[in-house]
Protein backbone atom coordinates (compact mmCIF):
# COMPACT_ATOMS: atom_id res chain seq x y z
CA UNK A 1 0.00 0.00 0.00
CA UNK A 2 0.60 3.47 -0.85
CA UNK A 3 0.10 6.69 0.48
CA UNK A 4 0.61 10.26 -0.63
CA UNK A 5 -0.48 12.86 0.65
CA UNK A 6 -1.82 16.31 -1.00
CA UNK A 7 -3.24 19.48 -0.25
CA UNK A 8 -6.52 21.33 -2.28
CA UNK A 9 -6.84 25.08 -2.34
CA UNK A 10 -11.07 25.89 -1.64
CA UNK A 11 -12.57 28.32 -3.85
CA UNK A 12 -13.63 30.09 -0.29
CA UNK A 13 -12.58 29.30 2.97
CA UNK A 14 -14.95 26.75 4.93
CA UNK A 15 -16.26 27.11 8.14
CA UNK A 16 -15.59 23.92 10.47
CA UNK A 17 -16.02 23.38 14.35
CA UNK A 18 -12.36 23.84 14.42
CA UNK A 19 -12.26 27.55 12.68
CA UNK A 20 -12.47 28.61 9.00
CA UNK A 21 -10.52 26.59 6.86
CA UNK A 22 -8.78 27.54 3.22
CA UNK A 23 -7.35 23.93 2.03
CA UNK A 24 -8.43 20.36 2.54
CA UNK A 25 -5.51 17.86 3.00
CA UNK A 26 -5.81 14.40 2.98
CA UNK A 27 -4.10 11.45 1.27
CA UNK A 28 -4.42 8.95 -1.34
CA UNK A 29 -3.69 5.59 -0.78
CA UNK A 30 -2.78 3.18 -3.57
CA UNK A 31 -3.01 -0.80 -3.65
CA UNK A 32 -1.95 -2.39 -6.60
CA UNK A 33 -2.38 -6.59 -7.44
CA UNK A 34 -0.86 -7.70 -10.22
CA UNK A 35 -1.25 -4.61 -12.96
CA UNK A 36 -4.53 -3.57 -11.50
CA UNK A 37 -4.52 -0.09 -8.86
CA UNK A 38 -7.40 0.73 -6.78
CA UNK A 39 -7.66 4.32 -5.34
CA UNK A 40 -8.72 5.47 -2.02
CA UNK A 41 -9.04 8.74 -0.38
CA UNK A 42 -8.88 10.05 2.96
CA UNK A 43 -9.71 13.82 3.52
CA UNK A 44 -10.39 14.77 7.66
CA UNK A 45 -12.28 17.52 8.41
CA UNK A 46 -11.74 18.51 11.86
CA UNK A 47 -15.57 18.08 13.73
CA UNK A 48 -16.68 15.72 11.64
CA UNK A 49 -13.58 12.54 11.76
CA UNK A 50 -9.99 12.32 13.15
CA UNK A 51 -7.01 14.54 12.87
CA UNK A 52 -5.35 14.88 9.30
CA UNK A 53 -2.60 13.63 11.94
CA UNK A 54 -3.87 11.12 13.42
CA UNK A 55 -5.23 9.88 10.09
CA UNK A 56 -2.02 9.57 8.59
CA UNK A 57 -0.84 7.79 11.73
CA UNK A 58 -3.48 5.05 11.27
CA UNK A 59 -2.44 4.70 7.59
CA UNK A 60 1.18 4.43 8.54
CA UNK A 61 0.51 1.55 10.50
CA UNK A 62 -1.65 -0.48 8.07
CA UNK A 63 1.45 -0.19 6.08
CA UNK A 64 3.84 -1.49 9.03
CA UNK A 65 1.64 -3.86 10.08
CA UNK A 66 2.16 -5.47 6.08
CA UNK A 67 -1.84 -5.89 5.80
CA UNK A 68 -3.11 -3.96 2.53
CA UNK A 69 -7.23 -4.62 2.82
CA UNK A 70 -7.12 -3.47 6.84
CA UNK A 71 -9.22 -0.85 7.72
CA UNK A 72 -8.20 1.48 10.51
CA UNK A 73 -11.09 1.42 13.46
CA UNK A 74 -13.82 3.58 11.75
CA UNK A 75 -15.17 4.63 15.00
CA UNK A 76 -11.59 6.32 15.77
CA UNK A 77 -10.41 7.37 12.09
CA UNK A 78 -12.83 6.69 10.15
CA UNK A 79 -11.34 9.11 7.10
CA UNK A 80 -8.19 6.34 7.40
CA UNK A 81 -10.88 3.67 7.11
CA UNK A 82 -12.63 5.09 4.21
CA UNK A 83 -9.57 5.10 2.20
CA UNK A 84 -8.29 1.80 2.56
CA UNK A 85 -12.06 0.40 2.63
CA UNK A 86 -12.43 2.24 -0.83
CA UNK A 87 -9.10 1.47 -2.70
CA UNK A 88 -10.14 -2.30 -1.73
CA UNK A 89 -13.00 -1.88 -2.76
CA UNK A 90 -11.63 -0.01 -6.25
CA UNK A 91 -9.49 -2.28 -6.65
CA UNK A 92 -11.80 -5.32 -6.89
CA UNK A 93 -14.02 -3.73 -8.98
CA UNK A 94 -11.20 -3.01 -11.51
CA UNK A 95 -10.57 -6.75 -11.32
CA UNK A 96 -14.27 -7.45 -12.54
CA UNK A 97 -14.08 -4.90 -14.93
CA UNK A 98 -17.49 -3.38 -13.46
CA UNK A 99 -18.12 0.40 -12.21
CA UNK A 100 -18.52 0.64 -8.50
CA UNK A 101 -22.04 1.07 -8.00
CA UNK A 102 -22.42 -2.07 -10.35
CA UNK A 103 -20.03 -4.01 -7.94
CA UNK A 104 -21.90 -2.66 -4.98
CA UNK A 105 -25.23 -3.69 -6.37
CA UNK A 106 -26.60 -6.06 -9.28
CA UNK A 107 -28.64 -3.09 -10.40
CA UNK A 108 -27.92 0.06 -9.74
CA UNK A 109 -29.08 4.08 -10.79
CA UNK A 110 -27.71 5.57 -13.92
CA UNK A 111 -27.84 8.70 -12.39
CA UNK A 112 -28.28 10.73 -9.10
CA UNK A 113 -30.29 13.86 -8.69
CA UNK A 114 -28.37 16.38 -6.79
CA UNK A 115 -28.94 19.51 -4.61
CA UNK A 116 -27.26 23.44 -5.14
CA UNK A 117 -26.44 24.99 -1.97
CA UNK A 118 -27.64 28.31 -1.35
CA UNK A 119 -25.46 30.15 1.88
CA UNK A 120 -26.51 32.34 4.93
CA UNK A 121 -26.11 35.58 3.00
CA UNK A 122 -29.39 38.35 2.46
CA UNK A 123 -32.11 38.32 0.19
CA UNK A 124 -29.93 39.64 -2.75
CA UNK A 125 -27.39 36.95 -2.74
CA UNK A 126 -30.03 34.16 -2.02
CA UNK A 127 -31.98 35.17 -4.98
CA UNK A 128 -29.07 35.49 -7.21
CA UNK A 129 -27.44 32.03 -6.16
CA UNK A 130 -31.48 30.59 -6.55
CA UNK A 131 -31.24 32.06 -9.91
CA UNK A 132 -28.07 30.72 -10.84
CA UNK A 133 -28.78 27.02 -9.71
CA UNK A 134 -32.41 27.12 -11.63
CA UNK A 135 -29.89 28.45 -15.01
CA UNK A 136 -27.84 25.29 -14.45
CA UNK A 137 -30.58 22.83 -14.19
CA UNK A 138 -31.27 22.21 -10.42
CA UNK A 139 -34.46 20.77 -9.06
CA UNK A 140 -33.73 20.98 -5.20
CA UNK A 141 -32.28 23.41 -3.45
CA UNK A 142 -30.89 23.62 0.04
CA UNK A 143 -31.19 27.10 2.10
CA UNK A 144 -28.74 27.56 5.31
CA UNK A 145 -30.60 29.25 7.62
CA UNK A 146 -29.99 30.20 11.63
CA UNK A 147 -27.66 32.76 11.52
CA UNK A 148 -30.75 35.53 11.28
CA UNK A 149 -33.82 35.59 12.81
CA UNK A 150 -36.63 33.99 12.16
CA UNK A 151 -38.22 36.69 9.94
CA UNK A 152 -35.01 37.49 8.41
CA UNK A 153 -34.77 33.59 7.43
CA UNK A 154 -38.45 33.23 6.14
CA UNK A 155 -38.24 36.86 3.98
CA UNK A 156 -34.80 35.07 2.55
CA UNK A 157 -37.01 31.71 1.85
CA UNK A 158 -40.17 34.13 0.40
CA UNK A 159 -37.72 35.74 -2.36
CA UNK A 160 -35.93 32.67 -2.93
CA UNK A 161 -39.39 30.88 -3.67
CA UNK A 162 -40.91 33.54 -5.64
CA UNK A 163 -38.03 33.40 -8.47
CA UNK A 164 -38.07 29.12 -7.98
CA UNK A 165 -41.89 28.25 -7.74
CA UNK A 166 -41.35 24.87 -8.41
CA UNK A 167 -38.57 23.51 -7.16
CA UNK A 168 -38.26 21.19 -4.10
CA UNK A 169 -36.59 23.34 -1.22
CA UNK A 170 -35.07 22.31 2.01
CA UNK A 171 -33.11 24.23 4.71
CA UNK A 172 -30.33 23.52 7.32
CA UNK A 173 -30.18 25.21 10.46
CA UNK A 174 -26.87 23.74 11.88
CA UNK A 175 -28.62 22.88 14.98
CA UNK A 176 -29.48 27.18 15.28
CA UNK A 177 -32.66 26.67 17.32
CA UNK A 178 -34.17 26.09 20.68
CA UNK A 179 -37.18 23.62 21.10
CA UNK A 180 -39.65 26.67 20.78
CA UNK A 181 -37.93 28.34 18.17
CA UNK A 182 -37.77 25.38 15.96
CA UNK A 183 -41.36 24.90 16.54
CA UNK A 184 -42.30 28.27 15.62
CA UNK A 185 -40.17 28.32 12.37
CA UNK A 186 -41.67 24.45 11.39
CA UNK A 187 -44.96 25.75 11.62
CA UNK A 188 -44.13 28.58 9.36
CA UNK A 189 -42.24 26.60 6.80
CA UNK A 190 -44.56 24.10 6.44
CA UNK A 191 -46.14 27.10 4.24
CA UNK A 192 -44.22 27.74 1.85
CA UNK A 193 -43.77 24.48 1.71
CA UNK A 194 -40.54 22.79 2.72
CA UNK A 195 -39.40 19.27 2.19
CA UNK A 196 -37.53 19.18 5.24
CA UNK A 197 -35.27 20.99 7.84
CA UNK A 198 -31.64 19.58 8.48
CA UNK A 199 -30.53 19.45 11.56
CA UNK A 200 -33.08 21.85 13.62
CA UNK A 201 -31.82 21.30 16.92
CA UNK A 202 -28.56 20.62 18.81
CA UNK A 203 -27.29 17.29 17.71
CA UNK A 204 -27.89 15.76 21.02
CA UNK A 205 -31.15 16.85 21.58
CA UNK A 206 -32.78 13.66 19.93
CA UNK A 207 -36.26 13.59 21.85
CA UNK A 208 -36.34 16.90 20.46
CA UNK A 209 -35.65 15.74 16.68
CA UNK A 210 -38.44 13.48 17.50
CA UNK A 211 -41.06 15.83 18.89
CA UNK A 212 -40.69 18.28 15.40
CA UNK A 213 -41.92 15.01 13.28
CA UNK A 214 -45.18 14.99 12.06
CA UNK A 215 -45.48 19.03 11.85
CA UNK A 216 -45.97 18.94 7.75
CA UNK A 217 -42.23 19.62 7.32
CA UNK A 218 -39.60 16.23 7.36
CA UNK A 219 -36.84 16.10 9.75
CA UNK A 220 -33.06 15.45 8.41
CA UNK A 221 -30.48 14.88 10.76
CA UNK A 222 -26.71 15.45 10.23
CA UNK A 223 -24.68 16.13 12.94
CA UNK A 224 -26.60 13.95 15.36
CA UNK A 225 -25.20 10.91 13.55
CA UNK A 226 -21.41 12.10 14.21
CA UNK A 227 -22.68 12.99 18.15
CA UNK A 228 -25.10 10.49 18.96
CA UNK A 229 -24.81 7.51 15.98
CA UNK A 230 -27.34 6.01 13.97
CA UNK A 231 -28.73 3.64 16.50
CA UNK A 232 -29.85 5.78 19.26
CA UNK A 233 -31.44 8.08 16.33
CA UNK A 234 -33.64 5.30 15.12
CA UNK A 235 -34.66 3.87 18.84
CA UNK A 236 -35.35 7.25 19.45
CA UNK A 237 -37.60 7.95 15.85
CA UNK A 238 -36.06 11.00 15.64
CA UNK A 239 -35.22 11.55 11.99
CA UNK A 240 -37.52 11.41 8.66
CA UNK A 241 -34.09 11.37 6.49
CA UNK A 242 -30.31 10.69 7.27
CA UNK A 243 -27.97 12.77 6.07
CA UNK A 244 -24.99 10.22 5.39
CA UNK A 245 -21.05 11.00 5.03
CA UNK A 246 -18.66 8.54 3.94
CA UNK A 247 -15.88 9.96 5.16
CA UNK A 248 -16.92 10.58 8.71
CA UNK A 249 -18.80 6.87 9.02
CA UNK A 250 -15.69 4.98 8.06
CA UNK A 251 -16.30 4.44 4.11
CA UNK A 252 -19.16 3.49 0.92
CA UNK A 253 -19.62 0.20 2.42
CA UNK A 254 -20.82 1.12 6.07
CA UNK A 255 -22.66 3.79 4.67
CA UNK A 256 -24.44 1.63 2.28
CA UNK A 257 -25.02 -0.72 5.83
CA UNK A 258 -26.79 1.84 7.91
CA UNK A 259 -28.68 3.34 4.32
CA UNK A 260 -30.07 -0.31 4.26
CA UNK A 261 -30.98 -0.58 8.16
CA UNK A 262 -32.48 3.11 7.92
CA UNK A 263 -34.91 2.52 4.93
CA UNK A 264 -36.15 -0.94 7.02
CA UNK A 265 -37.12 1.70 9.72
CA UNK A 266 -39.10 3.72 7.22
CA UNK A 267 -36.13 6.56 7.52
CA UNK A 268 -34.78 7.61 3.91
CA UNK A 269 -30.96 8.36 3.65
CA UNK A 270 -29.31 10.60 1.42
CA UNK A 271 -25.89 11.12 0.84
CA UNK A 272 -23.22 14.17 0.63
CA UNK A 273 -19.64 15.10 1.27
CA UNK A 274 -17.35 16.37 3.72
CA UNK A 275 -16.04 18.63 0.41
CA UNK A 276 -13.73 16.31 -0.72
CA UNK A 277 -11.45 15.58 -3.51
CA UNK A 278 -12.50 13.77 -7.05
CA UNK A 279 -12.07 10.45 -5.56
CA UNK A 280 -14.10 10.23 -2.42
CA UNK A 281 -16.96 12.56 -4.14
CA UNK A 282 -16.85 10.03 -7.21
CA UNK A 283 -17.41 7.36 -5.04
CA UNK A 284 -19.90 9.08 -2.66
CA UNK A 285 -22.11 9.01 -6.11
CA UNK A 286 -21.49 4.93 -6.63
CA UNK A 287 -22.81 4.79 -2.96
CA UNK A 288 -26.21 6.86 -4.05
CA UNK A 289 -26.74 5.52 -6.96
CA UNK A 290 -26.08 1.80 -5.58
CA UNK A 291 -29.30 2.62 -3.05
CA UNK A 292 -31.29 3.86 -5.98
CA UNK A 293 -31.66 7.49 -4.30
CA UNK A 294 -33.88 9.46 -6.53
CA UNK A 295 -34.09 12.50 -3.81
CA UNK A 296 -31.39 14.98 -4.07
CA UNK A 297 -27.91 14.02 -2.63
CA UNK A 298 -25.22 16.92 -1.56
CA UNK A 299 -22.86 15.58 -3.66
CA UNK A 300 -22.52 18.87 -5.78
CA UNK A 301 -19.44 20.11 -3.97
CA UNK A 302 -16.50 20.16 -6.66
CA UNK A 303 -17.22 23.61 -6.70
CA UNK A 304 -15.93 24.59 -2.97
CA UNK A 305 -12.47 23.13 -4.64
CA UNK A 306 -10.44 25.64 -6.69
CA UNK A 307 -8.37 22.78 -7.53
CA UNK A 308 -8.55 18.98 -7.52
CA UNK A 309 -6.82 15.66 -7.53
CA UNK A 310 -7.95 14.36 -11.41
CA UNK A 311 -10.28 15.12 -13.80
CA UNK A 312 -13.99 15.06 -12.18
CA UNK A 313 -15.79 12.16 -14.30
CA UNK A 314 -19.28 12.88 -12.96
CA UNK A 315 -20.17 16.79 -13.13
CA UNK A 316 -23.11 18.02 -12.93
CA UNK A 317 -25.17 18.54 -15.56
CA UNK A 318 -29.08 19.66 -15.63
CA UNK A 319 -29.50 18.72 -11.64
CA UNK A 320 -28.22 15.53 -11.75
CA UNK A 321 -24.84 13.81 -12.15
CA UNK A 322 -23.68 10.91 -13.92
CA UNK A 323 -22.20 7.41 -13.12
CA UNK A 324 -18.65 7.19 -14.89
CA UNK A 325 -18.95 3.94 -17.35
CA UNK A 326 -15.46 2.91 -16.52
CA UNK A 327 -14.50 -0.16 -13.98
CA UNK A 328 -13.87 0.83 -10.62
CA UNK A 329 -14.52 4.59 -9.44
CA UNK A 330 -13.80 5.44 -13.01
CA UNK A 331 -11.12 8.60 -11.84
CA UNK A 332 -8.50 8.65 -13.77
CA UNK A 333 -4.45 9.61 -13.09
CA UNK A 334 -1.87 10.35 -15.08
Amino acid sequence: MEIEPFSLSLSEPLSTAAGEIDSREGFLVTLERGAVRGVGEATPLAGWTESTEDCESALRDVVADGVDSACPDPAETPAACHAVELATADLAAREEGVPLARWLTTDPAESVPVNATIGDGGVDAAVEAARKALKDGFETLKVKVGARSLEADLERLRAVRRVAADVTLRVDANGAWSRPEAQRAIDRLADLPVSYVEQPLAAADLAGHAALRGRGVGIALDESIRERGVDAILKAGAADTLVLKPMALGGIRRSREIAVRARKRGVYPMVTTTVDGVVARTAALHLAASLGIDRACGLATADRLSADLASDPARVRDGRMHLPDEPGVGVRFG
